[in-house]
């Protein structure tokens, strides 16, 4: 058997369970959001609040994404009805979202097209014949702390408002979709004060974090796969090139199985809902790599370049102070 005709076995959309992770995760939002809202006198409740919420979030970003590629629901009228509504709560217009990541999943491990990729990747050479100015640019963009924190407040609250390739897609959807966030925001407000409105934006900042997190490891770890057509292999790009994050069962819960990222790559047919079991039952002999732990995850923030030579995403190299080296950071 080959992986293609294992996977396909797990692609068959269900509007039961599109419907159920959709309204479950919507029921479990709003009812964090209420509760952390209404027991502001409770700092454990209010900040366990704001966590479920923030990964009800992650969660609802992820269905949005199985909307995009026609995977929730069975047919497409639901998963774009699907898909516009979520986009109120992942702060991510539907159509500009949908456009781009399937330009994403196009040029997946192509090094001549690298602005389709969510977290950009230089390679040593590059580095290396970089000016002192894009090498501090680089290294402030690569800097966990800034990309988690600072990285995903501008993605998701300042960019996502006019995303890449908004007058491409439709300049109507994402004006739309910025109306309807802010009638949610007036309506949070009105509803439940202002401590509604300070758990819903202490959650989205958790959430950008936790999303820019999962984007980052997603395709950022050592044994990851780049090249330049005609070389290119869209086969390795999409099983070598994405990894297989294994980070508990509540992990995957939270943030709707997205972590096996390559199966995802390879067939995005299979709903998100179908994805861990998948990635359980698949044979060994069928796996590319290993999953990736806690450890290497956390460890993978370190690597900042791909070397072409050597076929691997690697830390910066030491810097030269005059009187031997200073070791990468």
């Amino acid at each position: 058997m080959t992986i293609r005709e294992f996977t396909r076995a797990y692609t068959a959309k269900s509007d039961l369970l599109g419907a159920l992770s959709f309204f479950a995760t919507l029921t479990v939002y709003f009812a964090a959001l209420v509760i952390g809202a209404l027991n502001g006198g409770n700092a454990a409740l209010v900040a366990l609040s704001i966590v479920v919420l923030a990964f009800a979030s992650v969660r609802l970003y992820v269905l949005q994404h199985d909307c995009g590629h026609y995977a929730l629901f069975a047919t497409k009228p639901w998963n774009d009805l699907a898909g516009h509504v979520i986009s109120v709560f992942s702060l991510t217009p539907y159509r500009v979202m949908q456009y781009n990541h399937n330009l994403h999943h196009a040029y997946l491990g192509n090094l001549d097209h690298r602005e389709t990729t969510e977290v950009y990747t230089m390679t040593l050479r590059e580095w290396q014949a970089a000016p002192w100015s894009r090498r501090l640019w680089y290294r402030l963009y690569r800097n966990p702390v800034l990309m988690l924190g600072l990285g995903s407040i501008y993605a998701y609250f300042i960019a996502y408002r006019w995303p890449h390739n908004t007058r491409k897609v439709g300049v109507a959807g994402v004006v739309a979709h910025n109306f309807a966030l802010t009638v949610f925001i007036a309506g949070l407000w009105w509803l439940l004060g202002w401590s509604g409105v300070a758990v819903w934006a202490a959650s989205a900042v958790l959430a950008g974090a936790i999303g820019v997190f999962l984007v980052y490891l997603q395709h950022n770890f050592e044994d990851t796969y780049w090249d330049r057509k005609p070389d290119l292999d869209f086969r390795r790009a999409t099983l070598q090139g994405s990894s297989s994050l294994d980070l508990g069962w509540l992990w995957d819960l939270g943030t709707g199985n997205i972590a096996y990222h390559d199966l995802h790559h390879f067939n995005p047919g299979i709903p998100s809902y179908r994805l861990r079991r998948c990635q359980k039952d698949m044979p060994d002999a069928l796996k590319c790599h290993d999953v990736i732990r806690w450890p290497e995850a956390l460890a993978s923030f370190r690597l900042k370049l791909w070397d072409e030579d050597c076929q691997k995403l690697v830390p910066f190299p030491p810097v030269q102070n005059g009187q031997g080296t200073v070791p990468a950071e």
